[in-house]
């Protein structure tokens, strides 16, 4: 049952109850501070988890991933860069009135306005904050806690994954065990099965970069930017990673779903080479090489990974296994993933392969460093601009 089907009675993990109507007292000053009380009160990610059932056929029930016009990052101590990109900052946040309980922390994404437009971020941005609401409560995708936005920046508050990113824990192994490489794969294949079955919604950025680890070794998928919801219908953006990119996005014919159980089978191989397959200093020459389709093993690859890595791998995604006839109930089935107990999988009865070194819940030691932002650069959001695009940022 784990993703693609639901199940009203499988187990279920709603947070909070709603106040009868004449109890609620809307005064600006008494919704603050419900709003604050609310994101204080969000459990541990491990406690969080919603079945399927609830995140699509129940979304009221969720409380998450809603836009709020109370919040504001005044609301938050910013205490960490966790990472920064071209035109967004994630940092560790605390909420100031629980300054005390230093457990209590967040991930919040900072996205200026003016950057966003500047580099024709605007859909990126929407499709984003739009998707992690729909999957809010996933076992193993980040989560949208609120949003809400200001006069210069749009944000998200988001659940803290102290472990990092699983690219520097592969990077440091140089490549991981088949054990390990098959857990992981198993929660992406879970992952991708979720979206594309109940949301029909395409990611389109796997890559270790985008894998981060929880406390207790599981994966969260982030940065939703490149997704969208496309179900059976092909879209034609050029967009994601040179070395992970499908035949059909580098050809510009359409693509859809497929391209995502490409990527898995490049990661695969990433987790058990240490390397991608098609891989060139020049990206026109690995855009060749993905073309051509031509992938080499190592002898250290067993039979099964080379035969899933090979059939996820199709250059022509009508035959792509995934995408052909059966889904990723085919996938699941492969003999690569005999072993994986697939609900015991999705319900997290089992702990990952990889435990990171977390010593408190606000350790930031599997982060990198970075320096602090440099405010005489940042792009300004004129007045002209808020007339031209302010309507597109009222989700936020």
């Amino acid at each position: 049952m784990a993703t693609g089907t639901v199940d009203p009675s499988a187990p279920k993990d709603v947070q909070g109850s709603s106040a009868s109507p004449r109890e609620a007292d809307t005064s600006p000053s008494n919704v603050h501070g419900k709003e604050k009380q609310m994101v204080a009160a969000v459990r541990p990610p491990q406690q969080r988890h919603l079945n399927p059932f609830v995140i699509t056929e129940r979304p009221e029930e969720k409380q998450l991933g809603v836009s709020t016009r109370t919040l504001t990052v005044n609301d938050f101590a910013l205490l960490k860069t966790l990472g920064t990109g071209t035109f967004a900052r994630v940092w560790l946040a605390r909420l100031k009135d629980e300054i005390q309980q230093r457990n209590k922390v967040y991930a919040l994404k900072i996205l200026r306005k003016a950057d966003v437009i500047k580099l024709k971020q605007v859909e990126h941005v929407r499709n984003e904050r739009k998707t992690l609401s729909a999957v809010a409560g996933h076992p193993f995708i980040t989560t949208l806690i609120a949003s809400f936005s200001d006069d210069q920046s749009l944000y998200m508050l988001l659940d803290y994954c102290p472990g990092g990113e699983i690219f520097s824990y592969l990077r440091r192994a140089r490549r991981f065990n088949e054990n390990t490489a098959r857990f992981y794969a198993a929660e992406i294949t879970l992952t991708i099965e979720f979206l594309h079955d109940v949301e029909g919604i395409v990611y389109r950025d796997l890559k270790p970069e985008n894998i981060l680890l929880d406390a207790d070794g599981h994966i969260r998928l982030v940065d939703f930017g490149f997704a969208k919801q496309v179900h059976d219908r092909e879209t034609y953006t050029l967009c994601g990673t040179p070395e992970y990119l499908a035949p059909e996005v580098i050809h510009n014919s359409g693509h859809g779903l497929a391209v995502d159980w490409w990527a898995l089978g490049i990661l695969i191989y990433e987790f058990l080479v240490g390397q991608p397959p098609f891989w060139d200093q020049n990206p026109m020459r690995i855009y060749e090489q993905i073309v051509e389709g031509r992938i080499r093993f190592p002898q250290n690859v067993s039979p099964a990974a080379q035969n899933i890595i090979s059939l996820l791998c199709k250059t022509s995604p009508t035959e792509r296994l995934g995408y052909i006839s059966g889904g990723s109930a085919r996938v699941k089935s492969h003999p690569f993933f005999s072993d994986i107990q697939w609900d015991d999988l999705f319900y997290r009865r089992v702990k990952g392969p990889i435990i990171p070194r977390v010593d408190h819940p606000a350790d930031t030691g599997n982060f990198e460093e970075y320096p602090d932002p440099d405010v005489r650069s940042q792009n300004i959001y004129t007045d002209d601009l808020r007339k031209k695009y302010e309507a597109l940022f009222s989700d936020f």
